[in-house]
């Protein structure tokens, strides 16, 4: 199987919805499949890897992020923060969750930046392969819909629902139905679900058959794709980020939406009418500081430098690759080349003096990208080798010539421990190092309720502050001269009441866990239906003999909430603190202070007087029977005859 899955979709455009337009482009290729993990050779023959779904980075985090990452505080809109699964070594390829239906469904997507279609294995597919979840069910949804067979979308053969069909160049194929349903995109998203058209499969053949996860996730330019409908629907701003781990981490970090730029990113122009697919004005590549002698035009043939998430590694042109390949080995000379990993493949590997990721830079040379009004991008070592599957501390090109095809492609080992902003609005794509497993933490997104002060209920003596709008103050009005005695917490789930309903308890063992406190603290008050939401109402009082919460973990108790810190499992759906109020801590008197210590003294009293008034008319008893004076002739009992 080839490594770098090179799909140029050939078959149906055409799959367009009334709401959702036509693809009569070469945008309409969906994305390819995943690409095996890197101990596979670069394949003999490789055609531009235009749509491949599997993403990758390997795993590391030598890069330290340099400052906060703050949301886009100009926008309205809200955001769809979410996770990223898996890694370049094991997978070739990077998943996220999404949710489909009412109640929702999970999948593992491919995140695809060179797909414009999102698909999961339909119940009805009988020729579809064994993945991460159980294929998605259209009857338990009471969300879900067909969409309807119109002039505007190719037909299934009773022209009764539109369909969609991708195929690639490695034979590998995807078809099946269109329908429309509520996704969701996790808790820890701040963006509400939200209806959009996907497909369901009903066939499936090659690496999509065998591939472990469960479909893809289409980010690419088109009106299938779920950046487009989320755009539409104007809940998103036309914008949206993926964040790679790198060689020793995996993992990382997606945004649907906007955020605002560091001030150091660097970005590139992205010419949407230059291909259907990201593009970068790519210029120069430089090695060791030396620029490699080509003319610019060579990155500009056929579709330009392509920026493709779902592939696993880079190619260059014929010229590039073997000016690129002439300077490694020039500053490699005194570094012993060993074979590569999969003897079926030339792979060019070096035996380093060091396995440990971080040291590197003190080995291989960095590699410089320029763009257009000398934008320049720096290559760690990660960003361009791949460990060695089978020779420890030895390392090979992750960059490979992309056989006689003038396109050059940029994969997901360019973006390790990078984070990437593709602004399509304002057509440019940004690139910013750092640790992409710390920025899942560091990212603040609009529309996270962080709580401020309100109205003050003096007659109780009860303060009830309500959550802020995005980017209020963080700060809680908690007295220091009150002792807090209990907090009220109301909560909102994007989860529906029947489906929540017998998973409640287990809801408040994960938010006591998360809180960190015993589940005994936690007890639920009011759990009610909000249409396709639910609202639990919960209490956290103070735990054991104690008769208040500290301030200090009454804090902390609001900030994780409010600050979508409590992770809470994906099942759950979206979840936001919409209020919160604490009771102070009520002075007792002598009696209930004192309570427990005198039943306690009560019941040993008792008991011990029992005791001894029996033992005492025990010793009488005896005393009696053995003094008992009886005088001669006196009448006794008569006793009856015992038979012979």
């Amino acid at each position: 199987m080839a490594r770098a899955l090179v799909s140029t979709a050939v078959g149906t455009v055409g799959f367009f919805l009334f709401f959702v337009l036509s693809q009569s482009n070469p945008s309409t290729l969906s994305s390819p499949l995943l690409l095996p993990p890197p101990y596979h050779g670069v394949p003999s023959a490789v055609i531009l890897p235009l749509y491949p779904s599997p993403k990758n980075s390997s795993r590391t985090s030598s890069n330290t992020p340099r400052h906060l990452l703050r949301s886009d505080s100009h926008s309205s809109h809200t955001n769809a923060r979410m996770r990223l699964y898996d890694d370049l070594v094991l997978n070739g390829y990077y998943t996220t969750r999404l949710w489909i239906g009412t109640p929702p469904q999970q999948f593992a997507l491919i995140v695809d930046t060179g797909s414009t279609v999102t698909y999961v294995p339909c119940a009805t597919c009988e020729l579809c392969g064994s993945h991460q979840d159980p294929k998605f069910q259209p009857d338990l949804s009471s969300t879900y819909q067909p969409v309807k067979c119109t002039s505007d979308c190719n037909c299934d053969a009773d022209r009764e629902q539109c369909i969609y069909e991708r195929q690639y160049a490695e034979m590998s194929s995807s078809s099946g139905v269109l329908g429309e349903d509520v996704i969701s995109f996790g808790n820890q998203s701040a963006l509400v679900p939200q209806r959009a058209v996907f497909g369901c499969e009903n066939e499936e053949t090659g690496d999509l058959y065998s591939q472990h996860a469960d479909g893809i996730m289409g980010l690419g330019r088109g009106d299938l794709s779920v950046v487009d409908q989320l755009v539409e629907k104007g809940v998103i701003s036309d914008s949206f980020s993926l964040c790679y781990g790198g060689m020793d981490i995996g993992g990382g970090a997606m945004v649907l939406g906007g955020i605002s730029a560091p001030s150091d990113m660097v970005f590139s122009y992205s010419d949407p009418v230059r291909s259907p697919y990201y593009n970068v004005d790519l210029k120069e590549i430089h090695v060791a500081g030396k620029q490699l002698h080509l003319n610019p035009s060579v990155f500009d043939g056929k579709y330009g430098t392509v920026l493709d998430s779902g592939t696993t590694y880079a190619y260059l042109p014929e010229a590039a690759f073997l000016a690129f390949k002439e300077a490694i080995f020039k500053d490699l000379s005194s570094l012993k080349q060993v074979q590569g990993p999969d003897p079926n493949y030339n792979d060019i590997c070096f035996s380093s003096a060091s396995s440990d990721v971080s040291e590197l830079s003190k080995t291989f040379p960095t590699v410089d990208m320029v763009f257009g009004h000398q934008q320049n991008l720096s290559l760690s070592p990660e960003n361009y080798l791949f460990q060695h599957s089978k020779i420890q501390g030895a390392y090979c090109l992750g960059i490979f010539q992309n056989e006689k095809d003038p396109t050059t492609l940029l994969g997901g080992i360019i973006v390790r421990n990078t984070l990437v902003t593709y602004d399509r609005k304002h057509s440019k794509i940004g690139f910013w190092k750092t640790n992409c497993s710390e920025l899942w933490e560091r990212l603040r997104i609009p529309g996270a309720p962080s709580p401020s002060p309100s109205s003050r209920e003096k007659g109780n003596s009860t303060v009830s502050p309500t959550t802020s709008a995005p980017g209020g103050s963080s700060h809680y009005d908690l007295p220091e001269e009150t002792q807090i005695g209990k907090i009220t917490l109301d909560v909102s789930l994007s989860t529906n009441y029947s489906y929540l309903k017998p998973q409640i308890n287990k809801l408040i063992e994960v938010i006591a866990k998360e809180l960190d406190v015993n589940a005994s603290q936690v007890n639920l008050l009011n759990f009610t239906s909000e249409g396709t939401s639910s609202l639990v109402r919960l209490t956290v009082t103070p735990s054991g003999s104690s008769t208040y919460i500290s301030h200090e973990s009454a804090t902390n108790i609001i900030s994780l909430l409010a600050k979508h810190r409590v992770r809470l499992p994906d099942t759950f759906g979206n979840y936001q603190l919409v209020q919160w109020k604490f009771e102070p801590s009520v002075k007792r008197t002598w009696r209930q202070r004192n309570h427990m210590t005198v039943v306690v003294a009560v019941i040993v009293i008792i008991v011990v007087g029992l005791s001894v008034y029996g033992v005492w008319g025990m010793w009488r008893r005896r005393q009696q029977t053995v003094n008992t004076y009886k005088p001669i002739g006196a009448a006794v009992p008569e006793q009856e005859l015992q038979p012979l």
